[in-house]
């Protein structure tokens, strides 16, 4: 389970060399030692990129305390889990409060034991090893968790792709525009402390469903290799409702809080618009959620610059045209408004990705135009 070969390293911290002496010759033939004189020099050692496993910090240090030393070292996140052992002549109860306020494990006095010092040492790296054992599982089992997750979303995908033949590469795109736009929104004050690393992640995963819901679409309107009618179109629209049913009913199954719901949200509402005008259910502006709204820029975008049987692909330039100053097709009103300006900003990106998953020549040379 643990390498007991690799020999674990203790940093000392200590502005007297003789001090420093006597711990390395009680250390050295069980551990690596590292030796620092200073409370900076310290602070640099423990966020190298080969930290310590275990600090021995004195307290009466010039220029930076032992305490300052042992709280920057708690408040940074690289170095908050190296446990520190203070090791001083100070010996009041008081002292060692301070000490283990500051978030020290363990308390050593001067003149040092050698059984003592081993003793703690070897015990509070014990608990360490357990520690960084126990989290590695849980990173493991977490990686584990997020891949089955990823591959059942991408499932669902890859079916939409066999019922739809021309969406493998829109479902590509979309994904990687949907993520730009979120991770260039998360510190625009409209949408403060919702794009956080965790839901970036979950709509990038989650936007190749949002047309998962065309499975229930007869193959007669979905494959037909023209304009719809308006009752054809009327069927269609239901897409976004098989969708959100069938992802509801797998939520269902689960019993909590599921990583779907995005592909929920997504799938259900991005076709509704900010000025109420979309569909199924015509929610308006904040009524729309996120996600819904982001997806909703995304997909109209690449439906223009895409070939499809009944058109072909619209070059980019004339693409950010129709959306930032509309046609019959759409209008700006349909959009979130930071969300809009946001895509203006990115719009060359957006040409980027169409331009590395492009489906058809035709589209690679509209979008190089």
């Amino acid at each position: 389970m643990f390498d007991n070969h690799s020999k674990q390293s203790i940093l000392i911290v200590d502005d007297k060399p003789e001090n420093i002496d006597v711990l390395s010759l009680i250390l050295s033939h069980d551990y690596k030692i590292k030796v620092a004189k200073r409370g900076k020099t310290a602070l640099k050692i423990a966020m190298s990129p080969n930290p310590p496993d275990l600090i021995l910090l004195d307290i009466m240090m010039p220029d930076m305390d032992g305490y300052e030393v042992c709280r920057q070292l708690k408040e940074n996140n690289s170095t908050r889990k190296i446990p520190v052992i203070f090791v001083t002549a100070k010996d009041e109860v008081v002292d060692e409060a301070k000490g283990f306020e500051r978030g020290a494990v363990d308390y050593i006095t001067k003149p040092v034991s050698t059984p003592i010092v081993q003793a703690r040492v070897r015990n509070q790296l014990e608990l360490k090893r357990h520690r960084d054992h126990l989290l590695e599982l849980v990173k493991e089992r977490t990686r584990e968790l997020h891949l089955t997750q990823e591959v059942t979303i991408e499932s669902l995908g890859i079916l939409a792709e066999y019922r739809d033949p021309e969406t493998g590469g829109h479902i590509k795109r979309t994904k990687n525009y949907v993520k730009s736009l979120a991770e260039h929104l998360k510190d625009h004050p409209k949408f403060k402390g919702f794009f956080d690393e965790e839901t970036i992640y979950w709509l990038y995963i989650s936007a190749p469903l949002h047309d998962i819901g065309k499975v229930g679409v007869p193959d007669s309107i979905l494959l037909k290799p023209a304009e719809l009618t308006s009752e054809e179109w009327v069927e269609m629209k239901r897409h976004t409702i098989y969708g959100r049913d069938a992802i509801l009913r797998v939520e269902e199954k689960l019993g909590f809080k599921s990583f779907f719901r995005f592909a929920r949200e997504i799938a259900y509402t991005h076709h509704e618009r900010y000025d109420g005008s979309g569909y199924p259910k015509g929610l308006k502006e904040e009524e729309i959620p996120i996600s819904g709204r982001l997806m909703a820029l995304a997909d109209v975008y690449d439906a223009l610059i895409s070939k499809r049987d009944y058109k072909p692909p619209i070059p980019h330039d004339k693409a950010v045209e129709i959306i930032t100053r509309g046609d019959s097709r759409t209008n700006p009103a349909h959009f979130d408004p930071v969300m809009l300006q946001m895509f203006i900003e990115l719009s060359e990106t957006f040409r980027k990705i169409a331009l590395e998953y492009f489906d058809f020549e035709e589209e690679h040379e509209a979008l190089s135009k």
